[in-house]
């Protein structure tokens, strides 16, 4: 009977027991967790012809475990609001400012400071402001010269005009700048009533007109349950139509600059706002979080005040230089390295407990945008998504089976396989970490 030998050729000699000692590392390495992990989301990018950047990091080592393309810029999308987030955290207190108001003679003058819950149906339950206003002896005037931005922020698509997901900005937003509409229960705000023509031939359940509030609805395409949204066009005439029909009384139309004199009238807990920001990926609340902390720091409401705060005074040592320029992620000219990501994570778990922090993120299986992601596992990650088309981010804290808290980032960009792909093979390599580290 032949015998068969294996010949191993090495490309170097290897001699005596330093060569086995080197032969068997070599071989460790190659099925180590860490070289695994790197060659399996490079095999991902490279089959579905996408760019990947993932960073993980041991925050008690302070050093990354893994870093492919750490350093490498990536459209952030909805991790745009963790930005967005920390803005919050290290301007703002436990409840929401919600209007900045002066008693003058007969007259109470009030000012919106961007709180985004007054009056948005099915998500706050928010009386204190209606009760204050509706309650007032005096006359009332409202004044919009503290909203210094644009109601878009810069690099929206105007495509997306009609779009739920990109509401206009303003300093005192009412049912979220939103009509609903739902079948068998007419519109909301009621005082739309008149700007609306149904058409049961119409295309599309709810339609607005690009220039003006005049909208079509197909009652027949309504859903059946639940609402239709559609942003309409904020204005200052608009803003005192809705606040006289709603509290039915009189509010008339003041331009006059915040007195410094004023009080500031406080409306719900501010924990409430950043859960549905970061559960639900509400684009609006994160944009009017950052009027809420601009108006904190100053006497405007303006997303950049607060940006060039943050990046002078909070993130000063960002690992690399980012362009961060709304409060939501709808914007593609925002740029972040995924390590700069792992670096603001670091940040917020140094100045947020646990238990505060964990229950306002989403979590696998659980809530939210990972509502069905590792849904049999028990939620060890918690974080942020983010998904614009052809991007698509997840980062935040990944705790594992040894209870080891580590933090990752994973943008990935310039696929057009879809988002389905891309997610399962994070998941997968997430759970990989859970049980490996």
């Amino acid at each position: 009977m032949k015998r068969i030998y294996t010949v191993v050729r090495w490309r170097f000699p290897l001699r005596g027991l330093g060569g086995c000692v080197l032969a068997f590392s070599l071989f460790l390495l190659s099925c180590s967790p860490t070289n695994f992990i790197t060659k399996t989301l490079k095999h991902s990018s490279d089959s579905l012809h996408h760019h990947t950047g993932f960073v993980l990091y041991d925050p008690i080592k302070k050093k990354n475990i893994i870093s492919i393309n750490g350093d490498k810029y990536f459209t952030p999308a909805s991790n745009a609001k963790i930005f967005t987030l920390y803005a919050g955290l290290k301007i703002l207190g436990d409840s929401v400012p919600a209007l900045r108001y002066l008693n003058r003679n007969d007259s109470l003058i009030f000012w919106g400071t961007g709180d985004p819950s007054f009056l948005y149906p099915d998500v706050f339950q928010n009386g204190r402001v209606y009760s204050f206003l509706k309650s007032a002896k005096s006359k009332l005037y409202i004044s919009p010269s503290n909203f210094q931005d644009d109601v878009y922020g810069p690099g929206w698509s105007w495509a997306d005009y009609m779009d739920y997901y990109q509401v206009e900005r303003s300093s005192l937003p009412m049912y979220g700048n939103l009509l609903f509409a739902s079948r068998g229960k007419g519109v909301e705000p009621k005082s739309f009533q008149s700007n609306i023509v149904e058409d049961n031939k119409a295309s599309a359940d709810v339609w607005r007109d690009r220039f003006s509030n005049k909208f079509i609805i197909n009652p027949t395409k309504l859903p059946k349950t639940g609402k239709s949204l559609v942003p309409f066009i904020t204005s200052d005439s608009l803003l005192v139509k809705l606040l006289s029909d709603t509290l039915k009384r009189d509010v008339l139309l003041a331009h006059k600059k915040i007195n410094t004199n004023s009080k500031t009238l406080y409306s719900i807990p501010i924990d409430s706002i950043y859960k549905v920001m970061m559960h639900v990926s509400d684009n609006f609340i994160a944009e009017q979080i950052l009027m809420v902390c601009s108006q904190k720091i100053s006497d405007s409401l303006s997303a950049d005040i607060v940006i060039k705060k943050v990046k002078k005074d909070f993130f000063a040592d960002a690992p690399d230089a980012f362009v961060w320029v709304d409060g939501s992620g709808l914007s593609r000219y925002n740029q972040f390295t995924p390590r700069t990501i792992i670096k603001l994570w670091e940040k917020i778990y140094s100045i947020v407990p646990q238990e505060r922090l964990f229950p306002l993120l989403v979590s696998n299986g659980n809530n939210g945008t990972l509502r069905n992601m590792l849904k049999d596992k028990p939620a060890f990650i918690f974080g942020k998504t983010g998904s614009l088309a052809n991007n698509y981010c997840l980062s935040g804290y990944l705790v594992t089976k040894k209870n080891h808290l580590l933090i990752f980032s994973s943008m990935n960009a310039n696929f057009v396989s879809g988002t389905k792909p891309i997610r399962d093979n994070l998941a997968k390599t997430l759970l990989y970490i859970y049980e490996h580290y």
